[in-house]
């Protein structure tokens, strides 16, 4: 268990059709505080041949459930071929997820957010379930065991943090002090102009849901949501793409920018 860190992993997804097959590399506390857990989930979401690749980030803060803060994006690359980066930062003042180098979400920490923002000490986890009953198509497309076995290899494993044992229901944060400063002066966690900009080109493209501009499930916006009204002019009222820029002209967008990643400054 790690109060703040920086988590990260090489991965290679399973490869054929793995609609319904959810990869997931996250943290949580959930065997500890069953009833008031803390999260942050970066889910592959299952793949359906042919079509580009798609997954989700996510976060919990004291057994929100309810309040679920997804984004979902599409890949500019095939996972399954060869293994590429995606990691975690967690610090008491902001929440970042990264694929490889490019930055693609930013949770600041505010007091809006209150104990919605994870503030418990996790440990991380890697895992591959089946998730018919929604990860693909909203659980129209089953697990088809045909391709079994399905296997996601992990690889260059970094655990940056500061251990806290044993685990108590309101730990001592303090003596994190110094790993925390430690933490919040590597170069990752600064978002400068260039890696903002990058940022900003991968949402652009690739984000295709946000829980923040979903007014169906969430009427009155969720604490923590940064509303940027030129992204949000992207989005209907359930939070995903409008009509004029489809899923279908997503997928082309997709294939088109696949050879064109995201920058990032070096």
């Amino acid at each position: 268990m790690y109060a703040h860190g920086f988590f990260s992993a090489k991965i290679k997804l399973p490869s054929d059709n793995t609609a319904g097959v959810v990869v997931a590399f996250y943290t949580s506390n959930g065997d500890v505080f069953e009833k008031a857990h803390d999260e942050l989930d970066i889910e592959f979401l299952g793949n359906v041949q042919g079509q580009p690749w798609r997954f989700q980030t996510n976060l919990y803060g004291n057994g929100s459930i309810t309040r679920g803060r997804e984004e979902r994006y599409s890949l500019w690359f095939d996972p399954s071929k060869e293994f590429h980066r995606y990691s975690i930062l967690w610090t008491a003042k902001n929440i970042i997820f990264f694929v490889d180098e490019v930055p693609i979400r930013e949770v600041i920490h505010s007091d809006e957010m209150g104990d919605d923002y994870p503030s418990k000490p996790m440990a991380l986890y890697a895992t591959i379930w089946d998730a018919s009953s929604w990860a693909t198509g909203g659980g129209k497309i089953k697990v088809n065991y045909d391709y079994a076995p399905f296997t996601a290899e992990f690889r260059e494993l970094v655990l940056e943090g500061c251990p806290m044992d044993p685990i108590q229901e309101y730990p001592d944060f303090t003596i994190c002090k110094d790993k925390d400063a430690w933490l919040e002066s590597r170069s990752y966690t600064f978002l400068t102009p260039k890696r903002r900009a990058a940022m900003q080109n991968f949402r652009q493209h690739y984000m295709y849901y946000s829980s923040c501009y979903d007014v169906w499930r969430y009427p009155a916006t969720l604490p923590g949501c940064v509303i940027d009204q030129i992204e949000k002019e992207r989005f209907n009222e359930s939070g995903r793409l409008k009509i004029d820029v489809s899923h279908k002209k997503q997928t082309m967008t997709a294939k088109a920018h696949r050879k064109r990643k995201p920058r990032s400054d070096a």
